[in-house]
Formats: C-alpha cells, sequence, structure tokens
C-alpha cells in the first residue's frame, strides 16, 4: 500500500481528478483522507464513494474555498487536531478560467485563475507546512500539459500553473531540509466528467461527432487513448508514496506521450 497509514488532504474534491485521487488515497491505506472543495455536495459525494470501499479510512470533510486564506488555516489545523499530523498534500483544486484570445481576454478573468491556481494553492501549501515542518511529508501540485505545450484561449490558465511551477521549483530547494518533498505532475487530456462535457459542448459547435473530435485528439498521443483521470491519479499517487522518498523539484509529464521534454 503506497499510502500505508498517511494523512492525507485532497484539494479541489469534485467529479474528476480530484475524487480520483481521495478514493484511490485510500485503497493505497490512508489511514485519513481529508476532503476540502467549495462545494459541499461534491465532499459528501466523495465520502459515499470511499465508504463503499468497505475500509476503515478515517474521513473528514471541510467547505474550503482556497483562494481564502483563513479558510485555508482552518483546515490545516483542523486536520492536524483530529490526526495528530500532515503527511500528504494533493494540490488539486483549480480554475480554468476563460477560453479565449490573449488579446481579447478580460484581465478580471486572469485574476480570479491566479487567485486560484496559484495564490490559492500557495495559501494552503503554506498553511500545511507550518505543521509538515515537525515531521516531514510530500507535497503534489497536479499541473498541466499548457505550461509545456500552449494550447490556443487557454493563456490565463497556462500562466497561472506557469507561476506555480516556478514557485513549486523553489519549494522543494527551501523545504527539503525540514523532509518535506514538492513535486508537480503535468496532465494533459484526462478523460473523466470534465472532458467527457468539452467534446458534447465541442460537438454542438462545430457539428463534427464526438467521436471525430476524439480521435482528432488521440492522433497526437503516441499511446492511442485519452488518460483516464483514475490513471492519472496513481502517477501523483507515487510521488506522494515512499517509492518517491529520494525525489523532489521534479516534473511528471501525464499525457499518454502527447508531450515529450527533452
Amino acid at each position: 500500500m503506497l499510502l500505508k497509514d498517511k494523512v492525507v488532504i485532497v484539494s479541489g474534491i469534485g467529479p474528476g481528478l480530484g475524487q480520483e485521487l481521495s478514493t484511490l488515497a485510500a485503497q493505497e491505506g490512508a489511514a485519513a483522507v481529508v476532503l476540502a472543495a467549495r462545494t459541499p455536495a461534491k465532499l459528501d459525494t466523495a465520502e459515499q464513494e470511499i465508504r463503499e470501499l468497505g475500509l476503515a479510512t478515517k474521513i473528514l470533510k471541510l467547505p474550503t474555498d482556497i483562494a481564502d486564506r483563513e479558510q485555508c488555516l482552518a483546515l490545516a489545523d483542523r486536520t492536524v487536531q483530529e490526526f495528530g499530523r500532515i503527511d500528504v498534500l494533493f494540490n488539486s483544486a483549480y480554475d480554468p478560467g476563460s477560453f479565449e484570445p490573449i488579446d481579447q481576454a478580460d484581465m478580471d478573468g486572469w485574476r480570479r485563475s491566479m487567485d486560484v491556481n496559484f495564490f490559492g494553492t500557495m495559501h494552503l501549501t503554506q498553511a500545511c507546512v507550518s505543521h509538515m515542518k515537525a515531521t516531514g511529508g510530500a507535497i503534489v501540485m497536479i499541473a498541466t500539459m499548457v505550461e509545456h505545450k500552449p494550447l490556443a484561449t487557454q493563456g490565463g490558465y497556462g500562466a497561472s500553473k506557469s507561476a506555480l511551477r516556478s514557485a513549486t521549483k523553489h519549494l522543494a530547494l527551501e523545504l527539503g531540509q525540514y523532509g518535506i518533498r514538492v513535486n508537480s505532475c503535468h496532465m494533459g487530456w484526462m478523460w473523466g466528467p470534465a472532458v467527457a462535457g468539452y467534446f458534447t459542448w465541442q460537438s454542438q459547435a462545430t457539428g463534427k461527432s464526438e467521436d471525430e473530435l476524439i480521435a482528432e485528439v488521440t492522433s497526437r498521443i503516441p499511446l492511442g487513448v485519452i488518460p483516464e483521470d483514475g490513471d492519472c491519479a496513481k502517477a501523483a499517487v507515487f510521488f506522494a508514496s515512499d517509492y518517491a522518498k529520494v525525489v523532489t523539484g521534479a516534473s511528471l509529464d501525464v499525457n499518454g506521450g502527447e508531450f515529450m521534454p527533452v
């Protein structure tokens, strides 16, 4: 079990990767999983998914907007009050922003993305690090392929995540002395509710069938499939596990080979 007896926080719980991370953490032996999201109903769904596994995993649900620093501090403090420590933080919460060309973009939309994707993630990271310094642990940033391979109309989202990528490297440098590892997983296309909805929207907008649109995407992916969000979650769990105990400041591309750094 890769996360045996660990206390795990997952931000950004919702249909897709956040929920997959929380369920997988329980399957991999976490002693406790702390679920954080703005929408209480999403926390309830994630809890139910874990309960259905029939495990003894302890669960704490806390509605949290990571853009609010005080809520992040409350989340970290409550986790330590309940379970004594924080071993793993999955920073999965994000705001995709609006999809528009940069020359036409509303910068207020960019600021909202930055408030969540960069400043919000840093709020939660700071709140958890204040406790993790005593025990060590692992922080995994859920990043994006867009940082490496720009996609049209996603400039605001890419910019916010690129800022986080730089901060991740600095965090790894600064926190290593405390036994805290900081790494990032750069996700590409992930098959789940959000991507399925995107193809439905694109089909209506373009007149192409969903199968045609999916084929266009998979033609650029060497593995020939859009990775399942559950499989992408496994890559993030590896970084959180002791199998990566000497890995920090690393970036892992999880995209079926669509982007290959050289």
